[in-house]
C-alpha cells in the first residue's frame, strides 16, 4: 500500500492486487495514508494454489487490472 501511495504522489498510476481477505485492512490503511487506492480483489486463499490455479486467478483479474490502471 505504501508503494502504491508513493507512486500516486509521483504521478504514476498504481493498482494493487490482493485477496478478498484484505479488503477491510486496505480500506483502513488507505484512510490512514490519506488516499483511496485502486485495487483488484482476487479470491482467497492463494497460499496453497497450484500453478494452474494461480494462472486461472490471474486470467480472471487481468482485464480489470488493465482497465483500472489505464483509467488513471
Amino acid at each position: 500500500m505504501h508503494d502504491i501511495a508513493d507512486l500516486e504522489r509521483r504521478g504514476l498510476p498504481g493498482v494493487f492486487v490482493a485477496t478478498t481477505q484484505f479488503i477491510d485492512g486496505a480500506e483502513v490503511q488507505g484512510k490512514a495514508l490519506g488516499f483511496k487506492p485502486s485495487a483488484v480483489w482476487v479470491e482467497h486463499p492463494i497460499q496453497d494454489r497450484t500453478d494452474d490455479e494461480m494462472i486461472t486467478i490471474a486470467d480472471k483479474a487481468i482485464d480489470e487490472l488493465l482497465e483500472r490502471i489505464s483509467k488513471q
